[in-house]
């Protein structure tokens, strides 16, 4: 299983390295693939006051810092090609994962240009595509290590997503892409909170476990000490002392380990139910 977590955006070195210290504790411990992930910027804001970040060059230093100390794998989101460009030429050694934002997720120049750097890409798919419109996207990915692709919920009319748990199964099975689910954004209601947006991180582990259940098994969760303080995405940040009971609660998942034996097809519940008759109720 593929752990990626982090803050929403980098606030300080100290910080930071406590987040990184625990979500690495605790998927050591349970056996997880784990990825520190951060931003330097967070440019797609609801209004100009939003807080935005630390800055290129002041995050990518501490997040040398943190895998050093950490050892950690790195994943930062990049906006647009200078930015790469000065990424991978003063801290290509860093970075182990580019990634897209759902908003670019169509930006065939920054695409084509993270790909060619060798490195995992991971693009979100945009709130506003279908799942079938990722092999666009995907043709565009041509040098990249390992590609995956993030659902991170889909808009419902006005400040609303919806997860569509189906729609991960066919990126699963037809595209044959790693596919991550982002639970913490997936419960986010964009500019829901007028100048700002809002969320409910309660029901983040109930999504989590759907998704599991599908056979998806890389997760994406942005986790802060104090998420109502947090000077963004606070709402659908989980607690980082809630990190332990998510990750406790994916390993409980009895049919996990099971699941990964079948094919993502509409029988392998089935089968599974079969063999586990506890499932069956």
């Amino acid at each position: 299983m593929r752990i990626i977590a982090g803050p929403c955006q980098h606030e300080s070195l100290e910080q930071s390295l406590e987040i990184a210290r625990e979500c690495k504790k605790w998927c050591d411990h349970f056996g997880y693939e784990y990825y520190f992930k951060a931003s330097y910027d967070k440019a797609n804001r609801t209004s100009m006051g939003s807080p935005r970040g630390l800055g290129l060059k002041k995050t990518l230093f501490d997040l040398s810092k943190i895998k050093n100390e950490l050892n950690v794998n790195i994943l930062t989101d990049v906006h647009d090609r200078e930015e790469l460009r000065y990424i991978l030429f003063f801290f290509n050694h860093v970075i182990d994962v580019i990634q897209i934002p759902a908003f670019l997720s169509r930006q065939t120049d920054l695409i084509t240009d993270a790909c060619k750097s060798g490195k995992i890409i991971n693009i979100k798919k945009g709130q506003f595509m279908a799942p079938w419109d990722i092999k666009g996207i995907l043709s565009k990915t041509e040098g990249a290590k390992d590609v995956w692709i993030t659902e991170r919920g889909t808009s419902f009319g006005y400040n609303r997503l919806v997860v569509d748990f189906v729609g991960m199964v066919s990126i699963l099975r037809d595209l044959g892409n790693a596919c991550v689910f982002d639970a913490t954004h997936s419960v986010q209601r964009p500019g829901g909170g007028g100048d700002k947006s809002d969320g409910d991180r309660g029901y983040v582990p109930s999504l989590l476990r759907a998704a599991a259940a599908v056979g998806v098994e890389s997760f994406f969760l942005e986790v802060h000490p104090d998420p109502d303080n947090a000077p963004s995405d606070g709402p659908n940040m989980i607690h980082l002392s809630d990190f332990y009971s998510m990750m406790n609660m994916l390993d409980k998942m009895t049919w996990r380990d099971l699941a990964t034996k079948y094919e993502n097809t509409p029988d392998r519940f089935r089968t599974i139910q079969e063999e586990m008759p506890e499932v069956q109720s």
